[in-house]
């Protein structure tokens, strides 16, 4: 029986709806992707959108540096400027008029009460001198003679060879010559007087602290608008005068210690007393003037110094300071600015005890315990947030004690 040729079986084709049902499956598949694509990138872009908020929230909050009050104990520490002088200063001025003839001491020169500065040649004072002499010479002979006419009529008024009248007349004239010898006598003491003052000499012991004129010099007696010859400074003891702000000056009484130092002598401080208070305010600056006196002995200390006075002032409370740059003044008066365990800012209104220049003394209003906004930016109100410089953490949110 002859073999019959099998063909293979042919694959089914496949059907309309099995193709249909193909395509819808992928077309939801890519469906799904993109929609997750869409919400991936929605979400990126929101999340962005939120840091960059956040970012531009943060820098728009302004960073201060806070910083806790400075306190003290029972003294207030302040210093003032001030100018040393001698204790006693003598400006030598002639009182003859001539020529320096010589001088005997330079700047410098300790010399003692007494001791030879210059000499003056002074012509015409001596010419005056021998006119006086004269005149003196003069009137003293006129009295002579009156008191001898006097005599003879007293002795003639017995036998009335002359007339009362006569004898009257000649004492009067004995009288008047006498007068004349006194006033001859007084002008040429005066003038041996001021013969004295051509040798200008040191009126106590001190130092020769300036010196004005030379040999040849025309001198003009008395000050005549010039400098003067010499100037004898008492330097053993200095006084330093202050002008202290009128709020202080109750606080400042005689017998107030104080330390005050030069700039020669940046390390060393010397001690001082105040002496005396001018007890009146100056209008021009509202300052009073106190004298102190410092010891000298050593020497070290020149007149004419600056020097920085620094006065230790009892206190009956723990003073709390703070720099001048943390006032606030606005509409409703004076304020510190401080920041709360919250990051936020806190307005505290402060009364003013002492103004020390860059610090000031809080009277009320702030504790030591609170942190002081240094250099507060305009402003600045209650419940601002802030960040705090060198802190970390976001504003607004409570520190760490380590942030603290």
């Amino acid at each position: 029986m002859p073999s019959e040729n099998r063909m293979p079986p042919e694959s089914p084709l496949p059907s309309p709806v099995l193709s249909q049902r193909g395509l819808r499956i992928a077309g939801i598949s890519a469906l799904i992707v993109a929609v997750v694509i869409v919400a991936a990138g929605i979400t990126t872009r929101k999340f962005a959108d939120a840091k960059l908020q956040e970012w531009t929230e943060n820098q728009a909050v302004p960073v201060v540096a806070v910083a806790p009050p400075d306190t003290h104990g029972k003294t207030t520490t302040f210093s003032l400027p001030g100018r040393l002088e001698a204790y006693t200063q003598a400006q030598m001025y002639a009182r003859v008029s001539g020529y320096v003839k010589e001088w005997k001491a330079d700047i410098g020169t300790p010399v003692k009460a007494g001791d030879l500065l210059a000499v003056i040649d002074a012509p015409d004072l001596d010419q005056e001198i021998m006119q006086a002499q004269a005149n003196l010479a003069s009137a003293q002979a006129n009295s002579v003679l009156a008191d001898m006419t006097l005599k003879r009529g007293q002795g003639l008024i017995t036998s009335y060879a002359i007339s009362q009248q006569d004898l009257d007349q000649r004492a009067a004239d004995a009288s008047n010559k006498q007068g004349l010898v006194r006033a001859a006598q007084a002008n040429l003491d005066r003038l041996r007087v001021l013969e004295q003052y051509k040798r200008v000499v040191a009126p106590f012991d001190g130092l020769v602290t300036a010196r004005a004129t030379d040999v040849g010099a025309l001198i003009n007696a008395g000050a005549g608008g010039g400098p003067p010859m010499f100037v004898v400074s008492q330097i053993s003891k200095l006084r330093v005068y202050v002008n202290v702000p009128q709020n202080y000056a109750p606080s400042v009484p005689v017998g107030t210690k104080a330390l005050i130092t030069v700039p020669e002598y940046p390390a060393k401080t010397f001690p001082a007393t105040v002496e005396a208070s001018a007890q009146a305010v100056e209008v021009a600056s509202n300052t009073t003037r106190i004298q102190l006196v410092v010891d000298n002995s050593n020497g070290l200390l020149m007149t004419g110094d600056f020097t920085n006075v620094t006065f230790d002032l009892p206190h009956p409370q723990v003073a709390i300071n703070v720099p001048a740059s943390a006032l606030i003044f606005n509409h409703s008066g004076l304020h510190v600015a401080t920041v709360g365990s919250d990051g936020r800012i806190v307005l505290r209104e402060v009364t003013i005890s002492r103004d020390l220049g860059s610090e000031v003394e809080i009277g009320s209003g702030i504790t030591a315990d609170d942190r002081v906004v240094v250099n507060p930016p305009d402003g600045i109100a209650n419940g601002d947030k802030v960040r705090i410089a060198g802190a970390p953490g976001k504003p607004g949110e409570p520190e760490t004690a380590e942030a603290k």
